[in-house]
């Protein structure tokens, strides 16, 4: 099991910009992919990004792309949201997750079932 911490949320105007940050605990996060989900009130989990331990593979939920960039650094055991252009349909508490079943993988996936440790999650409120 690694331990996954995320910070960064808060409360930011439409059009805003945040920049969220997950760490892991353990050295063997630099073999899993790993992704970023949010839960609006109400709603279900949903995909918002995933990235492959090398980067090499990124993807994203069609209602991000353009506005959101994940990335990594291995050396710091931390992945980043980069959230821009925020709408108050991006509100929700924001999740990171990984894969530390399959490491090593080629590609990045978007299915919950996917990631077996997950984060606690941080609350990110946009305004209108």
């Amino acid at each position: 099991q690694v331990q996954l911490e995320e910070s960064g949320g808060g409360l930011v105007q439409a059009g805003a910009s945040l920049r969220l940050s997950c760490a892991a605990s353990q050295r063997t996060f630099r073999r899993y992919t790993m992704g970023w989900f949010r839960q609006a009130p109400g709603k279900e989990r949903e995909f918002v990004a995933a990235i492959t331990w090398s980067g090499g593979s990124i993807y994203y939920a069609d209602s991000v792309k353009g506005r959101f960039t994940i990335s990594r650094d291995n050396a710091k055991n931390t992945i980043y949201l980069q959230m821009n252009s925020l709408k108050p349909e991006d509100t929700a508490v924001y999740y990171c997750a990984a894969d530390s079943l399959r490491p090593l993988r080629p590609l990045a996936g978007g299915t919950i079932s996917e990631y077996d440790n997950w984060g606690q999650g941080t609350q990110v409120t946009v305004s209108s």
